[in-house]
């Protein structure tokens, strides 16, 4: 059971120093070689293509569609409440979308640029070395 402890660390720690090796050797070679990469999206396309799709949503229809059949069975409510709902609903909802697509451009920026890609795997392979470690640590 102690060898097979020992070659199951072994066998972390070998992926762990490929990956990290793999991402340094990937991040010099970008910073040598000349760019060629697409421009990232924009937050206001993001936000776009994102409504879109949130509005071609059928669950979202339906939901909207349930609560305002609700309201108007609970109570009587004039034209001037239904409005100011469905304009609430749709100012709830473009905001958290607005908040989604900007946080999600921002983050996918971030990671996906080479620092972001070399300390994501850097993190990834200190991570499987401490499980490893852990593993050795807790077999004695």
């Amino acid at each position: 059971m102690l060898t097979l402890r020992w070659a199951s660390a072994f066998v972390l720690i070998a992926l762990a120093v490929r990956s990290g090796a793999t991402a340094i050797s990937q991040y010099r070679r970008q910073h040598t070689a000349t760019r060629t990469d697409k421009a990232p999206l924009t937050p206001a396309r993001t936000y776009v293509a994102l409504l879109g799709i949130t509005m071609m949503n059928p669950i979202t229809v339906i939901y909207f569609a349930a609560l305002v059949l609700a309201s108007q069975t609970t109570a009587a409510s004039d034209l001037l409440d239904q409005a100011v709902f469905v304009l609430a609903a749709f100012a709830a909802s473009a905001s958290w979308q607005l908040f989604l697509a900007g946080g999600g451009a921002l983050l996918g920026r971030v990671l996906t640029g080479g620092r972001g890609r070399l300390i994501t795997a850097i993190s990834s392979s200190t991570l499987i070395t401490a499980l490893a470690v852990h593993l050795l640590v807790s077999a004695s």
